[in-house]
């Protein structure tokens, strides 16, 4: 099998030694160079026509008619399957482990108890968060208590007061009139000045018998305060399942000391599932989220169906590609988290021909295309892109809706040649 290989590997080197250092003379040669021919012999009569000698001359290929037809497109990438959702459920407190671990594997439950810690002496603080809770209560009730007191205090010097202003008001009456003595109005101005200051002394126990209640009330907020803490510490005693999924590791060992921030397991949801992926700018105007795709497992060969449930917006910076998600549903769970999948995305139609890829060839530049020919059976280059492959060729777009394609005999030619073409009728 080596021997046969060198062998082709000589063949091929000699053709591509001939079309690229001797073309002309390679050329010459296929086209039938007029200085070889055989002069006409006498007895011939007249020499061959120009055409009979333009026609020999010429270089015979074999082309196919295709017409264009509307086929689904798909847009083809490569990415992996991913869990909805993964997450390390971690301890908030310290304290040791109680329960029995859950081994890895296990399904469980949204909410199901996963780590329960030893509750040391959070009851106690507890327990005296709530006493103090029960004092500030005592203290309020208290404080509203003084403020009537406060008030009724205010009423009673507000009385003096008026008493006092009607004794003064008689004393000045009977000086003026010569009926009572000047120290008689001094002793009531005295009496009216006093009751003054006894009513503002009541206003000002008034406003501390309220400054007591707000006092009161602070002191209920900051035990509640307390108390809630000390019951938020209680229930991070237990650490619950945040959604049902599968245990990717063994829940913290009985005994362990769990520190905050300290793992005690790892959680994924894997139905459904996500396949994950990146288009190319080129082809991200093509993707469109809720559009048909499906998926085929490199190892196994599964095939899978789902949509499209998003497409970035933002390209990443290193690569200009556009992540896109598609959920696939997994009830029995058989596809795993990071299994590499082949992705196709159902894209809008396009009109394509089926030719053979044996018919596809490069021009000087390197550009991928077909050599055609034009009604005259002249040569043209035309640039193609390939949409996918199929079992009876590929579906090549960027040609007219019509054309005649050189499927045999195309890397014998060049654009602008004319050739001799020989039909073939198309593959159904």
């Amino acid at each position: 099998m080596r021997i046969f290989s060198v062998l082709a590997a000589m063949v091929v080197a000699v053709i591509v030694l001939a079309f690229t250092l001797e073309r002309e003379t390679t050329m010459a040669y296929l086209q039938g160079d007029a200085g070889t021919e055989q002069p006409a012999s006498e007895n011939d009569g007249a020499a061959a026509t120009p055409m009979a000698a333009t026609a020999k001359s010429l270089i015979r290929v074999v082309a196919q008619h295709s017409v264009a037809r509307d086929i689904d497109s798909a847009v083809v990438l490569r990415g992996q399957t991913q869990a909805q959702r993964q997450v390390e459920v971690k301890a908030e407190t310290s304290s040791t482990v109680l329960s029995e671990p859950l081994q890895k594997g296990s399904f469980v439950e949204a909410g199901q108890l996963l780590c329960k810690l030893s509750p040391g002496t959070r009851g106690a603080a507890l327990a005296e968060a709530q006493a103090r809770q029960s004092e500030a209560r005592a203290g309020k009730a208290e404080a509203q208590s003084r403020v009537p007191e406060a008030q009724s205090r205010v009423a009673e010097a507000q009385a003096r007061l008026d008493e006092a202003l009607i004794n003064q008001n008689a004393a000045t009456k009977l000086s003026e009139g010569g009926f009572a003595a000047e120290t008689r109005v001094k002793s009531a101005d005295a009496t009216v000045a006093s009751a003054r200051a006894g009513l503002e002394s009541a206003h000002a126990g008034v406003q501390a018998a309220k400054s007591g209640l707000q006092s009161a009330d602070a002191g209920i907020e900051a035990a509640q305060a307390g108390v809630a803490a000390a019951q938020k510490e209680i229930e991070r005693l237990e650490i619950h399942a945040p959604f049902a999924g599968l245990l990717e590791s063994d829940t913290a060992e009985l005994g362990s000391l769990m520190q905050p921030g300290a793992l005690c397991a790892t959680v994924i949801q894997l139905d459904p599932i996500k396949l994950v992926a990146f288009v190319p700018e080129t082809e991200v105007g093509r993707v469109h989220v809720g559009a048909l795709a499906g998926g085929r497992l490199a190892a196994g060969g599964a095939d899978v169906q789902g949509r499209v449930t998003f497409l970035s917006r933002a390209a990443d910076p290193t690569t200009r590609t556009f992540r896109v998600e598609i959920e696939i549903p997994n009830p029995d769970l058989r596809l795993r988290d990071g299994q590499t999948v082949e992705i196709l995305i159902a894209a809008d139609g396009a009109p394509a021909h089926l030719l053979p890829l044996s018919a596809l060839t490069l021009n000087d530049e390197g550009t991928l295309g077909l050599r055609t020919l034009t009604p005259d059976s002249v040569v043209e280059f035309q640039p193609v892109k390939l949409l996918r492959d199929a079992p009876e060729g590929a579906w090549l777009t960027g040609l007219p809706d019509t054309v005649d394609v050189i499927v045999v005999g195309q890397e014998y030619v060049t654009a602008g040649v004319k050739v001799d073409a020989t039909f073939r009728e198309t593959a159904k």
